[in-house]
């Protein structure tokens, strides 16, 4: 799954949870921020309030 923010971070991961809110949980992700650099993470809470696009099956930037 791919996570597009408010803010042009995007986050590629496995979705292990999620809530009312849209706050999720993902595991084994890859953030990329806007000057494409690219940040390997175990785990990670993301708020619902600035989650824009959720993408099923997405990789990132690094599948387009």
């Amino acid at each position: 799954m791919t996570d597009r923010m408010v803010f042009s971070t995007e986050f590629s991961g496995t979705l292990v949870g999620f809530d009312d809110y849209v706050n999720m949980v993902l595991e084994d992700v890859t953030e990329y921020d806007g000057s494409g650099e690219q940040v390997k993470l175990k785990k990670i809470l993301l708020n619902g309030n600035n989650i824009c696009m959720l993408i099923p099956g997405g990789f990132g930037e690094e599948g387009s």
